[in-house]
């Protein structure tokens, strides 16, 4: 796994852990052809919001997790860590026009708090990201969690990452299929 940070020593220790896979991953078929999907070809860009970070870690972990399972190479895959949900879009945005990925990934965690801001931070971060998905003709899998309290965001994380990637492997050969 490729990844933008200033840590060397943490990435060789994160890129081992990220390589374990469970044995029964869901397989995935192609809504049109009904093949069975794999990934070994696809270049795929996950973007992580650091707050709430053991969150937006388990969600990563089980995002990667999913993708090496359905055959995606682990140098295949770039990591990039922003401090927040809004600074994802921007990210997002320099790798689609970089060009190169077959999907990105959105990640992060916004859990309501006392004020109007839960709303502004989850809308926002939505449309970018929906926008820039649309504007550059790419999967753009929005799995940044949105929920009441970390509880919730806990019981929602491992599977969130596994939907994240799994539909971003579907999405990847859908579109290919189609254009």
């Amino acid at each position: 796994m490729r990844q933008n940070t200033n840590k060397p020593s943490e990435n060789s220790k994160q890129s081992a852990s990220l390589k374990k896979t469970k044995p029964n991953h869901t397989p995935l078929y192609h809504p049109l052809t009904g093949e069975n999907l794999k990934g070994e070809h696809l270049n795929i860009g996950i973007v992580q919001s650091r707050f709430n970070e053991s969150i937006t870690n388990a969600l990563r972990d089980a995002c990667v997790e999913e993708l090496i399972a359905h055959g995606v190479q682990p140098e295949n895959i770039t990591w990039i860590q922003v401090p927040g949900a809004l600074e994802i879009p921007i990210v997002l945005q320099s790798l689609a026009s970089k060009g190169g990925f077959n999907a990105l990934i959105a990640l992060g965690c916004v859990i309501r708090g006392e004020t109007y801001h839960f709303e502004l931070v989850s809308n926002e971060s939505s449309s970018g990201i929906t926008r820039i998905s649309l504007d550059h003709h790419i999967p753009i899998i929005n799995a940044v969690i949105t929920t009441e309290n970390q509880v919730q965001a806990i019981v929602r994380q491992d599977e969130k990452g596994r939907d994240a990637a799994r539909a971003a492997i579907e999405m990847s050969h859908l579109l290919e299929s189609i254009s």
